[in-house]
């Protein structure tokens, strides 16, 4: 029991007590928003303790809806284990400060801190443009990685349901589907996924940092527990759905 105990305090961390001087913004992994590289005319606050006066807001969500051209992306990189992917959302109100997804928000004219997970592009009409590219006569159902960039099961998912769009989409054409998610949101789908399951036609992972939760917290602050994880890994797993956990950043 003692030894347990002492296992349990060497992997306790606590998050570091904030200076006066500085305020933190609680649930959010970025504290300020950096430069855009594609922007030249930019005006930054990146060095907080070289300003003065510094205020930072922790200003609610915006959702910016949008008709996008596009849905399926294919994938050139060789450094991730995908040939495609599809991303309902851009941005992610998730706010995990490793996220290699950040960098991209630049392309819409944002930041990679703070606006990455503030504003959130809303692809209204992700579904239909599965759909129609689905019905492309040389499409082959080579399988197609949903969260490849951001997680479809982010909290703007419990507004929009474009992702239960996009299975039911993929379920009707029995197009082969991987997801990626850090939420227990996906449990919503639990019907959908059992029946694609059925067909053997997709696989679910689910993102595990640190079963700290101080260490959760700093790194992904607005994911749910990793207790909370291992009960969708378990309940998803029990209805039929090919289940696994993703493992990263792994951190000492």
């Amino acid at each position: 029991m003692e030894n347990n105990k002492l296992q349990q305090d060497h992997h306790k961390v606590s998050a570091k007590e904030q200076s006066e001087e500085v305020q933190y913004i609680t649930g959010r992994g970025a504290q300020f928003n950096t430069k855009n590289r594609f922007l030249k005319d930019e005006k930054t606050q990146e060095h907080i303790e070289g300003i003065d006066d510094w205020e930072a807001s922790n200003i609610p969500t915006q959702y910016i809806e949008q008709q996008s051209k596009t849905i399926v992306n294919k994938v050139e990189s060789k450094d991730v284990g995908m040939g495609y992917s599809m991303n309902p959302y851009a941005g992610c109100e998730h706010g995990c400060i490793y996220c290699y997804a950040r960098n991209v928000h630049e392309y819409w004219g944002y930041s990679a801190g703070l606006d990455f997970e503030q504003k959130i592009i809303i692809k209204k009409n992700a579904p239909q443009l599965l759909r129609k590219f689905l019905m492309h006569p040389k499409w082959d159902a080579t399988p197609i990685m949903l969260s490849g960039n951001t997680d479809c099961y982010q909290p703007a998912e419990q507004k929009y349901r474009l992702t239960r769009g996009l299975l039911e989409v993929c379920n009707e054409f029995n197009q082969p589907v991987g997801i990626l998610t850090k939420n227990s949101w996906i449990l919503k789908d639990k019907d959908v996924l059992q029946e694609m399951a059925k067909k053997g036609i997709v696989s679910a992972m689910v993102s595990i940092t640190s079963f700290n939760e101080d260490l959760r917290r700093s790194m992904e602050p607005r994911t749910t527990t990793a207790k909370q994880k291992l009960k969708v890994i378990n309940e998803l797993s029990s209805a039929g759905v090919r289940m696994g956990i993703m493992m990263g950043p792994m951190i000492p």
